[in-house]
């Protein structure tokens, strides 16, 4: 047996930055990915994952401390595993697959005094109720008697730059007193703070509160866009006045949907568990769901609105969508409102374009071309969509170029929209001549093209 040795079952998004840190501070790595090609990958020191550079991911090869492997057996002797594997939704109901099929590979290989820690996101009562039960099925040992075993939920949040790993506060809980020292020693050689929670109950809670608060929150301001929209009002511009009190509110704004591996996902897990435990229904989070779920139709309404009013139809339009992954400086595409937007526009016959230089292109729909937003394509867009507020987007460039668009993020500086009833006063003139109540027509921090106006709307 070696000693500091540790098993880090899946190197996803969450599991390969755990495995990163480990090998910094001093522990030795198995890495377990049953993905072949993505292990391959790995071993040749290409990272596949954003928040790890491949030169960090060839440091820790060269260290000698990781070892990516489809190999279980590789993880023999082990003092610490972490179970990060995905737990998607199958049908509305959570697929456990995953875990199950890490606990009954890991059992075998577990020694008195190891710990087991699972961080996978679900529902209350998974580590006690399954988890623990088929690694003591296939150990004969027992948690929190002959090995310790936890939950710890993973607060990844790709592309952030200023939270990560280190210094985001980290969960931890284990089945008893000696198990929750365990685990809570191991993250301490690996983060900042610890945040000990007296059950694996109260933490796999933790989890889905955070993002089921979000998600809840979102969907207000989103039917708070679509209401604001109708009503001539901008939702930003309250949104603005209301960050300045410093209490009693917390900002979220709107956008084209939810999206990504956590927040269409795991308000759902809780809604379940409370539906197939108490016999009721978890009424925000199943409005959350809805209104969220729509919002790619409500950003194709918009679509369409805009395009009707200038005398054209979706059919046979040139449409530049900006961004496809589910969220800013990423390219995790994972349940992104842009691939629902994409198909629903390819369906009414548009012609699409779409810009992220952070997604994988091989991962994209076929119906749709990835471009370089260059002033060309910009330029030839009929309207160009804004779905991501990625860094690498010129913004310079858009209100330059692009004559039409629809900024689901209040991403373009100056107004958008005019958002006034149509009694509360005259028109507002264009530079062309239009007239409308609905659009407005913004100058452009540079000097844009002679002769072309650039008319921005909201949701």
């Amino acid at each position: 047996m070696s000693s500091n040795k540790l098993v880090v079952i899946g190197q996803g998004y969450v599991g390969l930055p755990v495995a990163m840190r480990a090998v910094a501070t001093g522990w030795h790595v198995i890495g377990v990915e049953v993905d072949a090609d993505r292990a391959a990958r790995l071993a040749a020191g290409d990272s596949y994952v954003e928040d790890v550079p491949s030169a960090e991911l060839a440091g820790a090869l060269a260290s000698g401390r990781y070892e990516p492997t489809v190999d279980y057996a590789r993880a023999e002797g082990f003092d610490v595993a972490v179970v990060s594997v995905p737990t998607p939704l199958r049908e509305g109901a959570p697929d456990l697959s995953y875990i199950v099929d890490a606990a009954e590979r890991l059992a075998p290989l577990i020694r008195l005094g190891a710990t087991v820690i699972l961080e996978s996101t679900t529902y209350p009562g998974t580590t006690e109720e399954l988890f623990g039960p088929l690694l003591t099925a296939g150990s004969g040992l027992r948690p929190g008697v002959d090995f310790h075993l936890g939950y710890s939920p993973e607060r990844i949040d790709p592309g952030n730059r200023t939270w990560n790993l280190v210094n985001t506060p980290k969960v931890v809980s284990g089945t008893g007193p000696r198990s929750l020292a365990a685990v809570t020693a191991f993250y301490d050689s690996l983060v900042e703070r610890t945040v000990a929670v007296g059950s694996t109950r109260t933490a796999e809670l933790t989890k889905l509160l955070e993002n089921t608060f979000r998600h809840v929150n979102i969907a207000l301001v989103n039917e708070l866009a679509m209401f604001a929209h109708e009503l001539g009002v901008d939702v930003w511009e309250a949104i603005d006045a209301a960050s300045t009190k410093p209490f009693g509110y917390l900002r979220f704004t709107p956008g084209p949907g939810a999206g990504g591996h956590c927040l269409p996902i795991d308000p759902s897990y809780l809604s379940w568990r409370v539906r197939r435990s108490l016999g009721r229904s978890f009424r925000f989070v199943e409005l959350a769901n809805d209104i969220n779920d729509h919002m790619p139709d409500h950003v194709v309404r918009r679509v369409t609105e805009m395009l009707n009013a200038r005398h054209r139809s979706v059919a046979g339009s040139r449409i530049l969508l900006l961004g496809l992954a589910y969220k800013a400086n990423t390219g995790d595409a994972r349940e992104a409102p842009a691939t629902r937007v994409a198909g629903l526009l390819a369906d009414l016959g548009a012609e699409l374009r779409a810009a992220d230089p952070h997604v994988d292109p091989t991962r994209l729909p076929a119906r749709l071309m990835l471009v370089d937003p260059t002033p060309a394509e910009l330029a030839a867009a009929d309207l160009v969509v804004v779905l991501v507020d990625h860094d690498a987007f010129d913004r310079d460039a858009v209100a330059r170029h692009a004559r039409l668009v629809l900024d689901t993020r209040r991403w373009l500086p100056g107004p958008h929209d005019a958002r006034r009833p149509a009694a509360a006063g005259a028109p507002t003139p264009d530079p062309a001549g239009h007239a409308g109540t609905s659009r407005a027509w913004v100058p452009a921090q540079s000097p844009r093209r002679e002769g072309v106006a650039l008319a921005v709307e909201s949701l």
